[in-house]
């Protein structure tokens, strides 16, 4: 515990960051990228939506970078909750609920899994969009209504969300207004030939080592990093690279809904997330590119599948090739 009238020390995230991949990389092999994101979506302090096939290793990512950063540290616990979405679930099951106290004589509210710091909200789109939409609240204002009374989540409240393709069996698609709500949706996808040969030959190991994962940040450790991700350098150049992107997705004809200007805000905040998370305190041209189809696609409604599949990409890149012309930091 940090004493009265001191100061925590600020954590090194030019250590701190790669001591977590390489935690997470024990158990996830060949995912280097996806994982690199997971973590730019938790220090931007948004929440990640990650869409694949059943078995691609999405709900592995999500526990073992739970289990990376959960735990007592300090003198803060972290707590993990995983919710499993289903089409019985109910909107009381996340948020909690009255019940009746036999010794006190009143009714007491018993909180639910969304009063946690790390949600793993699993095949979230199997569930009903009545309980798909409890989680909204708590997304979006970092706060849960029951009846009259407002509580107040954690400090720290991560959430991440895996959803089977929407063409699957017993899904239902996500209102746009959640999936606004999430910074960043990311698609998992397999592993090359020799990464998955040696995941066969390895799995026993990759298993225990899930187990005997030991917890790598603690929970000041994380607002810290967030901290510092807020104070990267963006240049003005590339704001207005953000802006031009945002703004294009509104009148691009194959493109009904464009972005918005929360989108905006998201992009910039995910942009000095990444910066660190790759080892800088300033956003490059490059990191525009990497992540613009992570923060926008997933918040865009297309006209039709050839436009979802060219047109926010021919809207990156031409803003790409504007910024690589100017060399910022030449």
């Amino acid at each position: 515990m940090t004493e009265p009238g001191t100061e925590p020390l600020v954590i090194d995230a030019t250590q701190a960051i790669p001591h977590l991949v390489g935690q997470i990389e024990k158990v996830i092999r060949g995912k280097r990228g996806q994982i690199e994101l997971v973590i730019t979506a938790l220090l931007a302090g948004g929440h990640i939506l990650m869409e694949d096939n059943p078995g691609t290793g999405k709900t592995i990512l999500a526990r073992t970078l739970a289990q990376c950063i959960s735990g007592e540290r300090e003198g803060e616990h972290v707590i993990f909750k995983r919710i499993q979405f289903t089409p019985d679930l109910l909107p009381m099951d996340l948020i909690g609920t009255h019940i009746f106290d036999d010794v006190h004589k009143e009714f007491i509210f018993k909180k639910g899994p969304l009063f946690c710091n790390i949600l793993l909200a699993d095949e979230i789109n199997r569930a009903s969009p009545k309980v798909q939409s409890a989680l909204l609240e708590a997304m979006a204002e970092q706060q849960i209504t029951s009846g009259d009374v407002t509580m107040k989540l954690e400090r720290l409240f991560f959430s991440i969300a895996t959803q089977n393709p929407i063409e699957m069996e017993g899904t239902y698609p996500l209102p746009a207004a959640q999936l606004d709500r999430f910074y960043m949706k990311i698609y998992f996808g397999y592993v090359d030939e020799q990464t998955e040969l040696n995941i066969y030959r390895e799995y026993l190991d990759i298993a225990q080592n899930l187990v005997d994962l030991q917890q790598a940040l603690s929970m000041h450790d994380i607002l810290s990093l967030q901290k510092q991700a807020g104070e990267v350098f963006v240049h003005d150049e590339i704001v207005k690279a953000v802006s031009n992107i945002v703004r294009a997705t509104r009148d691009h004809q194959d493109i009904s809904l464009g972005a918005s200007t929360r989108s905006g805000i998201a992009f910039l905040k995910c942009l000095r997330a990444y910066a660190l998370v790759k080892g800088r305190t300033y956003v490059i041209e490059d990191d525009v590119k990497d992540i613009a189809r992570a923060v926008l696609e997933h918040r865009l409604i297309y006209r039709n599948k050839e436009g979802k599949l060219k047109s926010l990409e021919s809207i990156i890149n031409k803003e790409a090739e504007r910024l690589a012309k100017l060399k910022l930091y030449a």
